[in-house]
């Protein structure tokens, strides 16, 4: 009887502990699940792309006089790029060839685009980044800077973007919002189209509050959100916080770093809100600057720094065009890493397509996907070769050779004369563009020049 009794507890601990192995199973299925199907969901995409920064104005690019840890963060929990290039030295060109995978020209947006109202832009053909997302099922949104476009049609809204807050021309007073460079006086804030008015509160506020809103709103799709920050562009309107921080520095580069801080702090707002809301790990975060840092009288005459580097905004120097470029995306690409491969502006829109699976535009694209450099430090670069103008101005680079024809030098380093109307140059041994070689290697000048040749009667075609 006693046998009997403890076969019957024997039994009934088995049946415990099958019940109990069956319930884990099931809770690590869920699990399992829950992980794939988590893995599954398409990511979201942020673009974070400044106005007007200098070539090294982040800590991580090399800059000691300036205050950049949520910048910085990007490239910790990212990559970071060293030979990276805008694909114009000025803004409206800048922003075409990033969000259409195209050479600005290509893309009909040769230089800047009219900041008056009703005066149109890019033209309506052109496929953005926002269309190709949306097609693919993302939200779109725009926050920030737009100057490709003063029309209905050529506005954020017949751009692809679901929703749009921001400025629609070069750029505006940060308080008052009103167009910043010449008269008349016309007020520019727009809410998708509507004119919107916020007297007297800071605009890096505004877009941030924008930002944050939209991050916070339930998603029953993956979205894309291009921010693009009118700073640290001129006016330079930075917080009363930062001034008091950069009192030290001399003019104009006090007034310039409090402005870059004030926009650092911004994005670190914007990352809070992405990691509070649980999206990080989910979302591909891209940061660009447009161009090089701003010469002009409205920025006092500087205050950026390109550091090595000849020229600045305006100029195809090195200093015009190699700008701070970072990705992040946890858990799924590198995190602290480096990559030193030729990449461009143009290359976004591709690699969006490639890390997401949206289908590419069927037209044809300048850009390249970066995919396999982000992937690894030893990949070749996409490009054999690249190609940039700006008005009469135009350089081509391929390997470490860089051709510029008739050349500006917007950082007044160095006279031009007649004979530079053609300036060759190796990066490998002058970084700083300093020495014209055109005259020792007249075979190189010219291979290059038929490159460029190639690409004129392409955009031609």
């Amino acid at each position: 009887m006693r046998f009997v009794n403890i076969f019957k507890l024997y039994l009934s601990r088995c049946w415990l502990f099958l019940v109990c192995l069956s319930v884990m199973e099931l809770c690590l299925l869920a699990i399992d699940t829950t992980v794939v199907e988590a893995k599954s969901q398409k990511p979201n995409v942020i673009i974070i792309f400044t106005d007007d920064q200098g070539s090294i104005d982040v800590n991580c690019y090399g800059a000691k006089d300036l205050i950049t840890p949520h910048m910085d963060s990007i490239a910790r929990r990212g990559i970071r790029f060293t030979q990276f290039y805008a694909s114009a030295p000025v803004c409206s060109p800048s922003r075409a060839g990033m969000l259409t995978g195209r050479f600005p020209r290509r893309a009909g947006v040769p230089g800047n685009v009219s900041s008056h109202h009703g005066q149109s832009g890019m033209p309506v053909e052109q496929i953005t980044i926002a269309e190709m997302m949306k097609e693919a099922g993302h939200q779109t949104a725009h926050v920030g800077k737009w100057h490709l476009g003063y029309t209905p049609e050529t506005m954020p809204n017949g751009q692809g973007f679901d929703r749009s807050f921001g400025h629609m021309g070069g750029c505006i007073d940060n308080y008052s919002h009103f167009f910043y460079w010449n008269g008349p006086n016309r007020h520019d804030l727009w809410n998708n189209g509507k004119e919107v008015w916020h007297d007297g509160e800071f605009f890096p506020d505004l877009m941030v509050k924008q930002c944050q809103s939209f991050l916070k709103e339930p998603h029953d799709k993956p979205f894309f959100l291009y921010w693009a920050i009118n700073v640290p562009h001129y006016p330079l309107q930075g917080k009363d916080k930062w001034r008091k921080k950069y009192a030290n520095l001399e003019s104009p580069r006090d007034k310039y770093a409090a402005f870059v801080s004030t926009m650092d702090e911004c994005i670190g707002e914007v990352l809070q809100t992405l990691d509070e809301s649980g999206l990080r790990e989910n979302t591909i975060v891209i940061f660009q600057s447009d161009h090089g840092h701003s010469t002009e009288e409205r920025t006092f005459g500087g205050g950026g720094n390109a550091g090595p580097y000849r020229g600045a905004k305006f100029s195809l120097f090195e200093g015009g065009i190699r700008v701070p470029a970072m990705i992040s995306w946890p858990g799924t690409i590198a995190e602290g890493e480096v990559r030193h491969q030729l990449a461009t502006g143009c290359d976004w829109l591709p690699t969006i397509a490639d890390l997401t699976g949206a289908p590419l535009p069927k037209h044809k694209l300048d850009g390249k996907s970066l995919k396999q450099v982000i992937k690894s430090a030893d990949a070749d670069s996409p490009h054999e070769n690249f190609y940039w103008q700006i008005g009469k101005s135009w350089a081509i680079r391929e390997g470490n050779w860089k051709l510029l024809g008739n050349p500006r030098d917007t950082s007044n380093q160095a006279p031009l004369t007649k004979e530079d109307q053609l300036y060759l140059v190796n990066l490998s041994n002058d970084i700083g563009e300093k020495q014209n070689l055109a005259k020792e290697f007249p075979e190189k000048v010219e291979h290059l020049k038929q490159i460029y040749q190639h690409y004129q009667k392409s955009l031609s075609d």
